[in-house]
Protein backbone atom coordinates (compact mmCIF):
# COMPACT_ATOMS: atom_id res chain seq x y z
CA UNK A 1 0.00 0.00 0.00
CA UNK A 2 3.15 2.38 0.76
CA UNK A 3 4.38 1.33 -2.51
CA UNK A 4 1.30 2.63 -4.21
CA UNK A 5 0.92 5.94 -2.39
CA UNK A 6 4.71 6.84 -3.24
CA UNK A 7 4.33 5.74 -7.34
CA UNK A 8 0.97 8.15 -6.88
CA UNK A 9 3.42 10.90 -5.06
CA UNK A 10 5.74 10.48 -7.94
CA UNK A 11 3.15 10.58 -10.66
CA UNK A 12 1.54 13.88 -9.73
CA UNK A 13 5.29 15.35 -9.16
CA UNK A 14 5.64 14.52 -12.78
CA UNK A 15 2.53 15.67 -14.00
CA UNK A 16 3.06 19.01 -12.26
CA UNK A 17 6.74 19.33 -13.92
CA UNK A 18 4.71 18.23 -17.06
CA UNK A 19 2.61 21.06 -16.55
CA UNK A 20 5.23 23.83 -15.57
CA UNK A 21 7.70 22.76 -18.12
CA UNK A 22 4.80 22.84 -21.12
CA UNK A 23 4.27 26.43 -20.77
CA UNK A 24 8.12 27.45 -21.02
CA UNK A 25 9.20 30.26 -23.20
CA UNK A 26 10.07 28.55 -26.42
CA UNK A 27 13.52 30.94 -26.33
CA UNK A 28 14.50 28.90 -22.88
CA UNK A 29 13.46 25.65 -23.24
CA UNK A 30 15.75 22.82 -22.17
CA UNK A 31 15.30 20.67 -24.96
CA UNK A 32 16.76 23.46 -27.39
CA UNK A 33 20.43 24.02 -28.00
CA UNK A 34 21.49 21.80 -24.95
CA UNK A 35 23.22 18.54 -26.10
CA UNK A 36 22.69 16.46 -22.89
CA UNK A 37 25.61 13.93 -22.65
CA UNK A 38 24.55 10.30 -22.70
CA UNK A 39 26.93 7.64 -21.22
CA UNK A 40 27.34 4.22 -23.94
CA UNK A 41 25.23 2.53 -21.21
CA UNK A 42 21.85 5.13 -21.60
CA UNK A 43 22.81 5.26 -25.38
CA UNK A 44 21.78 1.22 -25.28
CA UNK A 45 19.03 1.70 -23.34
CA UNK A 46 17.66 4.61 -25.70
CA UNK A 47 17.91 2.16 -28.72
CA UNK A 48 16.18 -0.68 -27.24
CA UNK A 49 13.34 1.96 -25.96
CA UNK A 50 12.57 2.77 -29.59
CA UNK A 51 13.40 -0.46 -31.12
CA UNK A 52 10.32 -1.41 -28.69
CA UNK A 53 8.27 1.67 -29.02
CA UNK A 54 8.77 1.15 -32.65
CA UNK A 55 9.65 4.90 -32.83
CA UNK A 56 11.81 5.03 -35.93
CA UNK A 57 14.42 7.77 -35.79
CA UNK A 58 17.60 7.37 -38.02
CA UNK A 59 21.08 7.99 -36.40
CA UNK A 60 19.56 9.87 -33.43
CA UNK A 61 22.93 10.41 -31.99
CA UNK A 62 26.05 12.98 -32.47
CA UNK A 63 29.78 12.33 -31.35
CA UNK A 64 31.85 14.75 -31.03
CA UNK A 65 33.60 14.48 -27.20
CA UNK A 66 30.97 13.19 -25.73
CA UNK A 67 27.70 11.35 -27.34
CA UNK A 68 24.56 13.41 -27.66
CA UNK A 69 20.86 13.37 -29.30
CA UNK A 70 21.20 14.83 -32.58
CA UNK A 71 18.99 18.08 -32.94
CA UNK A 72 16.23 19.01 -35.56
CA UNK A 73 16.74 21.88 -38.11
CA UNK A 74 15.31 24.23 -35.18
CA UNK A 75 17.54 23.35 -32.44
CA UNK A 76 15.81 20.86 -30.44
CA UNK A 77 16.64 17.47 -29.34
CA UNK A 78 15.78 15.08 -32.03
CA UNK A 79 14.05 13.54 -28.97
CA UNK A 80 11.53 16.64 -28.68
CA UNK A 81 8.00 16.19 -29.74
CA UNK A 82 7.09 20.01 -30.72
CA UNK A 83 3.57 19.13 -30.95
CA UNK A 84 3.36 17.73 -27.09
CA UNK A 85 5.95 19.57 -25.72
CA UNK A 86 7.27 16.16 -23.98
CA UNK A 87 10.13 14.15 -24.49
CA UNK A 88 9.47 10.81 -26.51
CA UNK A 89 12.31 9.17 -24.37
CA UNK A 90 11.06 10.39 -21.37
CA UNK A 91 11.08 7.64 -19.46
CA UNK A 92 15.18 6.72 -20.57
CA UNK A 93 16.17 10.57 -21.16
CA UNK A 94 19.48 11.43 -21.01
CA UNK A 95 21.00 11.42 -17.38
CA UNK A 96 21.22 15.39 -17.03
CA UNK A 97 17.85 15.84 -18.74
CA UNK A 98 16.10 13.52 -16.05
CA UNK A 99 18.00 15.27 -13.41
CA UNK A 100 17.40 19.05 -14.32
CA UNK A 101 17.16 21.65 -13.62
CA UNK A 102 19.58 20.49 -11.30
CA UNK A 103 23.20 20.46 -12.63
CA UNK A 104 27.00 20.15 -11.50
CA UNK A 105 30.39 20.96 -11.66
CA UNK A 106 33.67 19.32 -10.25
CA UNK A 107 35.94 21.33 -8.19
CA UNK A 108 38.73 19.03 -8.51
CA UNK A 109 41.10 21.03 -5.88
CA UNK A 110 38.44 20.69 -3.58
CA UNK A 111 38.02 16.89 -4.29
CA UNK A 112 33.75 18.32 -4.24
CA UNK A 113 30.57 17.55 -6.96
CA UNK A 114 28.77 21.10 -6.66
CA UNK A 115 24.93 20.70 -7.62
CA UNK A 116 23.67 23.61 -8.78
CA UNK A 117 20.27 24.94 -9.11
CA UNK A 118 19.56 26.93 -12.12
CA UNK A 119 17.74 30.06 -12.05
CA UNK A 120 13.68 30.70 -11.94
CA UNK A 121 14.31 33.26 -15.13
CA UNK A 122 15.42 30.50 -16.89
CA UNK A 123 13.53 27.65 -15.84
CA UNK A 124 10.33 27.70 -14.14
CA UNK A 125 10.45 24.29 -12.59
CA UNK A 126 13.57 25.20 -10.93
CA UNK A 127 11.63 28.33 -9.49
CA UNK A 128 8.81 25.84 -7.87
CA UNK A 129 11.74 23.68 -7.13
CA UNK A 130 13.02 26.23 -4.91
CA UNK A 131 9.60 27.53 -3.25
CA UNK A 132 9.06 23.68 -2.07
CA UNK A 133 11.99 22.69 0.22
CA UNK A 134 10.52 18.77 0.33
CA UNK A 135 10.29 18.68 -4.02
CA UNK A 136 13.93 20.10 -4.61
CA UNK A 137 15.23 17.41 -1.66
CA UNK A 138 13.60 14.86 -3.33
CA UNK A 139 14.36 15.95 -6.92
CA UNK A 140 18.20 16.37 -6.08
CA UNK A 141 18.52 12.97 -4.70
CA UNK A 142 17.08 11.71 -7.59
CA UNK A 143 19.06 13.85 -9.95
CA UNK A 144 22.84 12.95 -8.05
CA UNK A 145 22.28 9.08 -8.48
CA UNK A 146 21.46 10.05 -12.73
CA UNK A 147 24.24 12.73 -12.77
CA UNK A 148 26.97 10.51 -10.85
CA UNK A 149 25.87 7.44 -12.75
CA UNK A 150 26.52 9.66 -15.96
CA UNK A 151 30.29 11.22 -14.43
CA UNK A 152 31.53 7.58 -13.44
CA UNK A 153 30.36 6.37 -17.04
CA UNK A 154 31.75 8.95 -19.26
CA UNK A 155 35.57 8.75 -19.97
CA UNK A 156 37.84 11.61 -19.20
CA UNK A 157 37.46 13.38 -22.37
CA UNK A 158 34.22 13.48 -22.28
CA UNK A 159 33.99 14.37 -18.71
CA UNK A 160 36.34 17.30 -19.12
CA UNK A 161 34.79 18.55 -22.22
CA UNK A 162 31.56 18.73 -20.63
CA UNK A 163 32.76 20.58 -17.42
CA UNK A 164 34.35 23.45 -19.94
CA UNK A 165 30.14 23.77 -20.83
CA UNK A 166 29.67 27.23 -18.84
CA UNK A 167 26.26 27.85 -16.92
CA UNK A 168 26.11 31.13 -15.36
CA UNK A 169 22.43 31.47 -14.64
CA UNK A 170 22.68 28.47 -11.98
CA UNK A 171 23.72 28.96 -7.85
CA UNK A 172 25.54 26.15 -5.62
CA UNK A 173 22.55 24.23 -3.88
CA UNK A 174 24.60 21.13 -2.13
CA UNK A 175 28.25 19.88 -2.39
CA UNK A 176 29.38 16.01 -1.67
CA UNK A 177 32.72 14.36 -1.35
CA UNK A 178 33.78 12.91 -4.98
CA UNK A 179 35.04 9.21 -5.06
CA UNK A 180 38.73 8.83 -5.98
CA UNK A 181 38.07 7.43 -9.22
CA UNK A 182 36.64 10.65 -10.85
CA UNK A 183 39.34 12.32 -9.52
CA UNK A 184 42.14 10.15 -11.54
CA UNK A 185 39.91 10.24 -14.54
CA UNK A 186 40.40 13.91 -14.19
CA UNK A 187 44.11 13.96 -13.25
CA UNK A 188 45.15 11.90 -16.49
Amino acid sequence: MMEEHSASMEDERQSNFFDICRQCNPNLNCCRNANPPISSKRKKIIEAYLKKQKTLIESPFTKLAYVFPKANEEGYCIFHDKRTKKCVIHLVKPETCAAGPVTFDINVRGQKIEWHLKKKQICALAGMMYMDKEVLRKHLEAAKKEILRLVRELDSVALRAILRIEEPKTFKIDEDDLDETILIKLRD
